[in-house]
């Protein structure tokens, strides 16, 4: 269409009568003579419009899917660092339990060996100061710690303390190849020397080369003089294996260390000595006690005499 003078009175026109329209509309509401046509148009271009929206909402629902995404990954990482801290403190909690029962059985056998113990932790393990099997723990001088104390745990003899610090000591393990105890088999009383072997091993030299020695007897600490550095009566392990080639002086055994060096953690370090030997008490002091049997009560009824004289 040319731009005239005669187009443009026709679209000044239109949009007049479009504003009237409007406005009529907007006063008569639900009278308004434009509702008939409103619906006639809806009639028509409904289905085109469900169509239309058909295609595009799951558009839409992607975008708003992708939107709220990110409110939903900040709520699942809520959830996963919540469970990471519920997980770190349950195993915080099974650590916990774990250390209890430790420091609970290293009472039990100091309590049956009547030794005084400084508790302590065990913090570096490794070489030190020309030793192979060392650990460093959490006491020292200032703990009242001095050289040749007696280390135990709720198994049994761990080691010695070699070298004292301000705040920490190096215990020199019992397995270890340069340490050597006095010690004394359980029933019998034989006499020996335990080296360490490395590892879970310890060998013995028993004194008395024709001494009975069998697989599973057991073996406690025989006691230094001034009970330095070893305190008597400190279970060291179980006999595995009695060389039976040895001579008629000495006899060999291999044993079976009863604490776990791999492993350690609690400790007490023997700073008050037994005030007398405990022998071998200390072997059984984390064994459960035996069940004592309940007595049985056995109930006799006896006839009554006018029961006996109506049966006469």
């Amino acid at each position: 269409m040319r731009d005239t003078r005669e187009s443009r009175l026709l679209l000044v026109l239109l949009i007049a009568i479009a504003f009237a329209l409007i406005t009529v509309d907007i006063r008569k509401g639900e009278q308004s003579p434009m509702d008939s046509a409103r619906r006639v148009a809806a009639s028509a271009f409904g289905p085109v419009e469900n169509g239309v929206s058909a295609a595009v909402d799951p558009v839409g629902n992607s975008i708003a899917a992708v939107r709220d995404s990110g409110v939903r990954h900040d709520r699942i990482s809520r959830l996963e660092a919540e469970n990471a801290r519920l997980k770190q403190e349950l195993g915080s909690d099974d650590r916990h339990r774990a250390r209890s029962k430790e420091l609970d059985r290293l009472l039990k056998t100091a309590g049956a060996g009547g030794y005084g113990i400084k508790g302590a932790q065990v913090i570096g393990i490794g070489a030190a100061q020309g030793f192979s099997w060392t650990v460093t723990i959490d006491a020292g001088r200032s703990d009242g710690l001095v050289r040749d104390m007696t280390v135990i745990n709720g198994d049994g003899l761990v080691g010695r303390v070699t070298t004292v610090g301000p705040s920490t000591a190096t215990v020199l393990l019992a397995n270890d190849p340069d340490f050597s105890v006095g010690t004394r088999m359980e029933k019998s009383s034989e006499l020996g020397f335990a080296t360490g072997r490395g590892g879970d091993q310890m060998s013995v030299q028993l004194l008395n080369g024709k001494s009975e020695v069998k697989k599973g007897d057991r073996i406690v600490t025989f006691g230094s003089r001034d009970n330095k550095p070893f305190v008597p009566g400190v279970p060291v392990g179980e006999v595995t294996k009695v060389d039976r080639t040895g001579g008629d002086l000495t006899r060999s055994v291999s044993v079976r260390p009863f604490v776990g060096f791999s492993k350690l953690d609690i400790v007490g370090v023997v700073v008050k000595p037994p005030r007398e030997d405990p022998r071998d008490e200390v072997l059984d002091a984390n064994k459960p006690a035996k069940p004592k049997p309940a007595p049985t009560v056995t109930v006799t009824k006896t006839p009554s005499p006018s029961a006996s004289a109506s049966r006469s």
